[in-house]
């Protein structure tokens, strides 16, 4: 069994990769579109993550987009074209989570 990392242990816990991290993926919404897109080899448009969670208001859905973005977890592709087009996917950085989001879906499987 891997250990935890001491570093998350000593002094404050707020200074840690752990609090870092958690920072990043904390939200209602946030690890599910990031799951969203990482099962779904193509980029995705707005309309379409809406329709995949469902239970999630156009506002919310456009907020954690946004702080998905501005973490750099994310990218945002606009198409200079009439209707705008718009889409998103992981960025690299996203794509370095998923080895996380994959060993929890292991562990939901194995311990639900």
């Amino acid at each position: 069994m891997d250990k935890i990392s001491t570093s998350c242990l000593a002094g404050n816990i707020h200074d840690t990769g752990f609090a870092y991290t958690l920072s990043l993926i904390n939200g209602k919404y946030k690890m599910i579109i990031l799951y969203c897109l990482a099962i779904n080899k193509a980029n995705i448009r707005f309309n379409e993550l809406h329709r995949i969670i469902g239970s999630i208001s156009d506002k919310t859905l456009s907020a954690t987009l946004k702080q998905l973005k501005d973490d750099g977890l994310i990218e945002r592709i606009e198409y200079p074209q009439v209707p705008p087009k718009v889409e998103y996917a992981l960025s690299k950085k996203g794509k370095t989570l998923m080895p996380i989001l994959n060993q929890m879906c292991t562990w939901g499987a194995e311990n639900r």
